[in-house]
């Protein structure tokens, strides 16, 4: 009797194919779960506005540069005793690094000192994260550094 045997490396293909189609078909189904709260989740919370600038458009290495901003609260906010944070985020590539933090009350104002290591031209923003009482904001323009 005469079996052919399927060579190993073809059942390897075969079973990363099975593998690859079943994960490709559970990757809606997974993602239906992880979905974000229902925009009526959203409507409860208070809007923030983020408003920041830097105290130089440039710098030279190790000098330390003032980012002053406000969080502004929504008018009728509540829980203004709450401290709010605030992340200061660097454009590295096409994605946002958070490089510091501080903490703010509402409708208050927030100061940070930053100094970088190397030249470069750097490009910054302030976030403030969603909270239970806030929805997450940014600054609506960029803020931008010469280092060097």
């Amino acid at each position: 009797m005469n079996q052919t045997l399927i060579p190993p490396v073809r059942r390897a293909f075969a079973a990363l194919a099975i593998s690859c189609a079943l994960v490709a078909g559970l990757a809606p189904a997974a993602s239906a779960t992880a979905a974000p709260a229902p925009a009526s989740a959203e409507a409860g919370k208070k809007k923030v506005k983020l408003d920041a600038s830097l105290s130089k458009k440039q710098a030279k290495v190790n000098e330390k540069v003032t980012l002053k901003g406000t969080l502004q609260a929504a008018e009728g906010a509540d829980g203004t005793d709450s401290l709010e944070a605030i992340i200061v985020q660097q454009l590295q590539g096409s994605v946002w690094v958070n490089i510091a933090d501080t903490t703010c009350r509402p409708n208050s104002t927030f100061s940070l000192k930053l100094s970088f290591s190397f030249s470069a031209v750097i490009t910054l923003r302030a976030y403030h994260p969603e909270t239970t009482l806030y929805a997450s904001a940014y600054t609506s323009s960029n803020l931008t550094l010469r280092v060097g």
